[in-house]
């Protein structure tokens, strides 16, 4: 690292703390040519491969824009978009991979996506998972309508809160 005043070439680690919801380190350095102080970021780096072949930086607010497309008209606030986004990044980087395809990328959102909405999510799996026919779709809702179906419980009835009377 450089010293950013006079350039020298070393320079000694005084404080370090995580910043960025722990994706990053802040450091506070000193220099010993100057003596002078300054602070340095150091976060690792995530490429995404696109289909083209092409790398690019992995970023949250591509996540964010992609699925605000598949929101449109869903009660889905920024807030959430944000911590979907967040939530996806996590699990990205838990796989310790510098690198990702794309495609891997939009299936990653697909389970914190399924949990915010389902029908956002039926609009975005349709592209990731290419669906071709209606019976795709099909499929899709079976799979969510079977989830949300409570395991082996008995349906609850209208009025069964309050205990039987006796005449």
């Amino acid at each position: 690292m450089h010293c950013p005043f006079c350039r020298n070439t070393d320079s000694r680690v005084i404080d370090s703390r995580t910043a960025d919801d722990g994706s990053a380190i802040r450091r506070r350095r000193q220099c010993p040519a100057c003596q002078r102080r300054f602070t340095t970021v150091e976060s690792t780096s995530l490429t995404v491969i696109k289909r083209s072949g092409a790398s690019e930086p992995f970023s949250r607010a591509k996540i964010q824009e992609g699925v605000s497309k598949a929101c449109q008209g869903r009660p889905v606030g920024e807030d959430d978009l944000a911590r979907l986004a967040q939530k996806v990044e996590e699990h990205i980087r838990s796989q310790g991979h510098a690198e990702i395809e794309a495609h891997e990328v939009g299936l990653a959102i697909l389970g914190p996506l399924r949990e915010l909405d389902e029908v956002a999510y039926l609009r975005f799996a349709s592209v990731y998972q290419a669906f071709d026919s209606l019976e795709d779709f099909e499929a899709a809702i079976a799979v969510l309508r079977a989830e949300r179906e409570p395991t082996g419980a008995e349906p609850a009835r209208a009025g069964s809160d309050s205990p039987p009377t006796t005449p």
